[in-house]
């Protein structure tokens, strides 16, 4: 008698892949064929906390969205534009843990020359600017820039002379994720994807946590995959779509822990922001 051996392969690399993952991919795939696994070693256990939806007051919830072993999808126009404290801004809320310093997900529109007193980012800040401009004590952030400042950093804020809108992800950071980061994505270099159709370009990745942007040129199709440590999706431009749905430019969703799809693009391809392994394993 003998036990047949399993390999386990990690592919540590950007969404969607560079030319390493696409390597590994294959080998996979030709050792697969080799051996017939059960789908029961693919079972995993799941523990879910499931939260009532609750309102800090008429204008914050306190939870929402919360149970990350849940599928979550937000269209444009799917929540209201809340009131934020300071004044000249406002929330589009997305999933949201806590009282007003919460775990939070959300888009953020500051109105022209809108200011936010200094703060400190007792579970760290990340942001892309999608619109307008964005200031703080250490630098200027126009329309594209990807900032990520870590847990202990602080600054005073505000808005450029034409207002600003971010994808702003507050309490998200891991104790020992201590880089900050500034992309400007325009300027960028991008990456050759894992297949024709993608290009890349990483902007962050620690431990099993990646961030990154992906361009689909129209009409590419993924094969379907899964999801290690879940996946978060906001489109930024063009329509994503998979077997699920279509999600035009502002869509934003969330997939859990080993859920899986087959995305692809239309005719007008899309851009996104994605990140990955970051909703764990439990």
């Amino acid at each position: 008698m003998f036990a047949m051996a399993r390999t386990l392969f990690i592919l540590n690399d950007a969404p969607y892949g560079t030319e390493r993952s696409y390597k590994g991919l294959r080998l996979a795939g030709a050792l697969s064929k080799r051996a017939k696994v059960s789908r029961a070693t693919r079972d995993v256990t799941r523990r879910s906390f499931r939260y009532r939806y609750a309102r800090l007051d008429k204008d914050v919830a306190m939870v929402l969205r919360a149970d990350f072993a849940r599928r979550e999808v937000v269209r444009p126009g799917g929540e209201a534009w809340r009131p934020s404290p300071m004044a000249g801004t406002e929330r589009y809320i997305l999933d949201r843990i806590g009282e007003e310093v919460a775990r939070e997900t959300s888009i953020v529109r500051y109105a022209a020359g809108a200011r936010f007193s200094a703060h400190t980012h007792g579970g760290g800040e990340e942001f892309l600017v999608l619109a307008g401009s964005f200031h703080d004590d250490a630098g200027d952030y126009p329309e594209g820039t990807y900032v990520r400042n870590p847990i202990g950093t602080a600054h005073a804020s505000w808005a450029g002379p034409d207002g600003a809108v971010l994808f702003v992800k507050l309490h998200q950071f891991t104790a020992a994720d201590t880089q900050r980061v500034v992309i400007d994505t325009r300027a960028a270099r991008w990456h050759q994807g894992v297949m024709p159709g993608l290009t890349v370009l990483p902007l962050h990745e620690h431990g099993p946590e990646h961030v990154a942007l992906v361009r689909w040129a129209p009409s590419t199709r993924f094969r379907r995959h899964h999801h290690w440590g879940g996946e978060e999706i906001l489109v930024l431009d063009g329509v994503f779509e998979d077997e699920h749905g279509t999600y035009p430019k502002g869509s934003w969703l969330r997939s859990p822990h080993l859920s899986e799809h087959n995305p692809f693009t239309g005719p007008d391809g899309a851009l996104i922001y994605v990140k990955t392994g970051h909703l764990g394993a439990a």
